[in-house]
């Protein structure tokens, strides 16, 4: 009697799973392909790119300033007293200081301007792929690029030319 009954749940948990499957619709798309194909992402970059480069071009002023006046340190420290060799380091620690200071803050810059570049980017992505999602009736869209999703079976279908149909790209 007890087989009977563990051979009943067997087949009432089976029917219900592929019941509850059945009203499933799953897509993937892999949205690094899709920002890719995107012209505003080849924009964006090159704006972080410029910006990168002016400030990497004024680190290595600073950085060029701090190494002359070490040198000149270096050559006259005999030669200064106590008070000036210490005013002396004292100057090329505050230059350091500011180098690294500079340097952080210009990450946090960077970080931020690829963000303010990127967010309307990622909107729109994320918009056409919602309006695709609802369009083809999914439950579910997976994003492959996200490293997340361990399997995905042939029945998963990949929306990336459906979304790109809809953005108007190649």
């Amino acid at each position: 009697m007890k087989k009977i009954i563990g051979i009943a749940i067997v087949i009432f948990i089976s029917a219900s799973i592929s019941f509850a499957q059945q009203g499933l619709k799953i897509g993937h798309i892999n949205t690094q392909e899709l920002l890719q194909a995107m012209p505003e992402t080849d924009s964006a970059q090159l704006k972080l790119e410029k910006m990168q480069k002016e400030l990497q071009s004024q680190l290595e002023v600073m950085q060029v300033e701090l190494n002359n006046k070490y040198q000149d340190y270096l050559s006259k420290r005999d030669s200064y007293s106590e008070l000036v060799r210490q005013t002396k380091e004292d100057e090329l620690q505050n230059i350091q200081q500011r180098i690294q200071q500079f340097a952080q803050n210009a990450d946090q810059d960077l970080q931020e301007k690829r963000n303010e570049l990127y967010r309307p980017i990622l909107d729109k992505a994320n918009k056409a792929i919602e309006e695709v999602a609802k369009e083809n009736g999914f439950t579910y869209i997976l994003d492959l690029s996200s490293g997340v999703v361990l399997f995905h079976s042939d029945s998963s279908l990949d929306i990336l030319p459906l979304v790109k149909a809809k953005l108007k790209l190649k």
